[in-house]
């Protein structure tokens, strides 16, 4: 059963594990989870996050000084798993995954019941012909990006491919952080797009700051994923009213 379809519009939070301190994680995802937010986004630290602007690239860099690694990641995420009931999803770079053991690290992401895994520098192509059968081996559910500019056909064999989790639809710019805004032709393609998925939902990031945003995203799509925003809200400590005002 895929945990993504649902009879309502969805709202995700990006969180960098690690940041603003090494013990953020939990506090952070048990806030979010009774604040009512449908899944959270973990992100894993990466030296040189290449699908992130400058504000989730400076969190990635505290975390790394404040010591996060993947495998206290995961550690962190086992002791809270028990009290965390939304959805999580991890967002990392295929590099650090390989380093650490990809069956290793897929293991531990089966036992922790991660819906869904984003590595933006891994290609659907890359996947299927290395990696998909590691994946389907341990239950671990796959997320690829598209853009607005995403040829039909390969969006059509992308939603395949994420048939059990969402496809992560790119707002506008190509790194996050960058500001949304949406027109009639931009509507018109994020229709198409989701027509285009069938049944596998179709959320989007990048860019999304404001309930406004969302809102006007929540029309063409099943959801939108938010982060730069969330986590300039945290560095200013005002993360809980930023999630208040956009739900």
């Amino acid at each position: 059963m895929n945990p993504f379809k649902k009879d309502k519009k969805q709202l995700s939070i990006f969180v960098t594990a690690g940041y603003p301190e090494l013990n953020s994680l939990k506090p952070q995802l048990l806030q979010l989870q009774e604040l009512g937010v449908d899944f959270a986004e973990v992100g894993i630290p990466f030296s040189d996050p290449m699908a992130d602007g400058p504000v989730i690239h400076e969190t990635s860099t505290v975390a790394l000084q404040n010591g996060m690694k993947l495998e206290l990641l995961l550690q962190q995420l086992e002791e809270a798993r028990s009290e965390i009931n939304i959805p999580l999803v991890l967002m990392g770079y295929l590099n650090p995954v390989l380093q650490f053991g990809l069956d290793s690290f897929l293991s531990r992401c089966q036992k922790l019941a991660i819906a869904s895994l984003i590595l933006p520098d891994l290609s659907l192509e890359l996947y299927e012909a290395k990696y998909k059968a590691s994946f389907e081996q341990y239950g671990v559910p796959v997320t690829f990006l598209i853009t607005p500019q995403t040829p039909d056909e390969r969006v059509q064999r992308i939603a395949k491919a994420c048939a059990n989790s969402f496809v992560y639809l790119v707002g506008q710019n190509s790194i996050t952080g960058q500001g949304y805004s949406i027109n009639d032709t931009l509507t018109a393609r994020y229709s198409q797009l989701k027509t285009l998925c069938r049944d596998t939902p179709l959320f989007i990031g990048f860019g999304i700051d404001s309930r406004e945003k969302k809102e006007k995203a929540f029309e063409s799509v099943d959801g939108a994923i938010v982060g730069t925003a969330y986590l300039k809200a945290v560095k200013n400590g005002v993360e809980k009213e930023f999630v208040r005002g956009l739900l």
